[in-house]
C-alpha cells in the first residue's frame, strides 16, 4: 500500500467519527459503559487478591520450647529449623519479649490481664517464630519441625502451632476468591467485546448504502475495509482512553479517602501506582482490539464486502 493512500485511510477514518455524530457517540458510549464495568471489577479482583496476598504472608508458625531449655540447645533447633528448604526465617523470641510484645497487643484494656507478671515471673514459653516462602507449604514445614524436635533423646518442644484447621479453611476460600474474581473479569470481558462489536455492527449496518456506492465506482475490498478500520480503531482508542482517565481519577481518590479507615483494620488497597499500568494497558488494548475486531468482522461478514 502506498504511503499517500495510507494517509488518505486515515483522513477517511477520521471524517467517518466526526461525519457519524450520533453512531460514533453511541459506539464510545458503549465501551466507556461496558470497559468501566470491567475495570471496576478488575480493581476489586486485584485488591482482593492483594488482601489475600497480605493474610496469607501473616501466616507464621510458631514453636514453643520446654522451660529452663539451655542456649546451646535453642542455636542447635534454630540452625535446624532454617535448614529446611520450605523456610525463609527463623526468629527467637524469648519469654521476656513475648510477654511485652503480648502487652502491646492486648492494649490498654487488655493489660490489666497480665498485671503482675514480669520477667521474675512469667508465664509464657521461649519460642521460636518461623515464616515459610509459600504459605501453602506450612502444614509440611510444621511436619518436618516436629520431626526435629522428636529426633533426639528428648524433646525440646512443647508444641508446633500454625492455626491448623484455620489456615486451610483460610487457603480455600482466597484461593476461591481469586478463581471466582478471575471467572468474573473473563466473563465481563468477553461480554464487553459482543456488546460493543454489536454497536459497532449497527454504525456500519446503517451505513450500507455508502459501500454499496463505493462497489460500484469499482472500489476494492481492502480500498473499502480499510477507513472502517481506522475508525473502528480510534473509536477503541477514544472510548478506552475516557474509560481509564475516568476510572484512574476515581480510585485514585477511592485511595486517598479510605486511607485511614482501611488502616485502622489493617487493611491496605493497591496502590494506584500499581493498579494504574496494568489497567490502563489492559483496558487500552481491549478497547482498540474490540473497535478493530467490530468494524473488521462486520464489514466481512454483514456487509458482504
Amino acid at each position: 500500500m502506498k504511503f499517500s493512500t495510507f494517509l488518505r485511510h486515515i483522513r477517511e477514518g477520521l471524517k467517518n467519527v466526526i461525519r457519524n455524530g450520533w453512531m460514533t457517540f453511541a459506539s464510545i458510549s458503549s465501551i466507556v459503559i461496558s470497559l468501566f464495568i470491567l475495570g471496576v471489577f478488575l480493581l476489586l479482583a486485584l485488591n482482593v487478591n492483594n488482601l489475600a496476598d497480605q493474610f496469607e504472608s501473616q501466616v507464621q508458625i510458631q514453636v514453643y520450647l520446654q522451660l529452663n531449655t539451655d542456649q546451646a540447645k535453642i542455636d542447635e533447633l534454630k540452625t535446624a529449623i532454617g535448614n529446611i528448604p520450605e523456610v525463609s526465617k527463623v526468629e527467637f523470641v524469648p519469654k521476656e519479649k513475648g510477654l511485652e510484645l503480648m502487652r502491646k497487643n492486648l492494649g490498654k484494656d487488655g493489660s490489666e490481664l497480665l498485671e503482675g507478671y514480669d520477667k521474675d515471673n512469667n508465664p509464657l514459653p521461649d519460642k521460636f517464630t518461623v515464616d515459610v516462602f509459600e504459605p501453602q507449604t506450612i502444614a509440611f514445614a510444621a511436619k518436618k519441625i516436629e520431626a526435629i524436635g522428636m529426633s533426639g533423646e528428648s524433646n525440646p518442644l512443647t508444641g508446633v502451632n500454625y492455626g491448623k484447621g484455620t489456615v486451610e479453611t483460610l487457603f480455600r476460600i482466597t484461593n476461591a476468591v481469586r478463581n471466582i474474581g478471575l471467572v468474573i473479569v473473563v466473563g465481563l470481558a468477553v461480554t464487553a467485546m459482543f456488546l460493543i462489536s454489536n454497536t459497532i455492527k449497527m454504525t456500519i449496518l446503517a451505513r450500507r448504502r455508502e459501500i454499496g456506492i463505493m462497489k460500484l465506482v469499482g472500489a476494492t475490498n481492502n480500498f473499502i475495509r480499510w477507513p472502517f478500520f481506522i475508525e473502528g480503531t480510534l473509536i477503541g482508542l477514544i472510548g478506552s482512553g475516557i474509560t481509564i482517565a475516568i476510572l484512574l481519577l476515581g480510585y485514585s481518590r477511592l485511595v486517598q479517602v479510605s486511607e485511614v479507615e482501611l488502616g485502622l483494620m489493617m487493611i491496605k488497597l493497591i496502590t494506584l501506582k500499581e493498579a494504574g499500568y496494568l489497567v490502563a494497558g489492559l483496558l487500552l488494548g481491549l478497547g482498540t482490539l474490540i473497535g478493530i475486531w467490530g468494524s473488521t468482522l462486520s464489514v466481512r461478514r454483514y456487509l458482504k464486502v
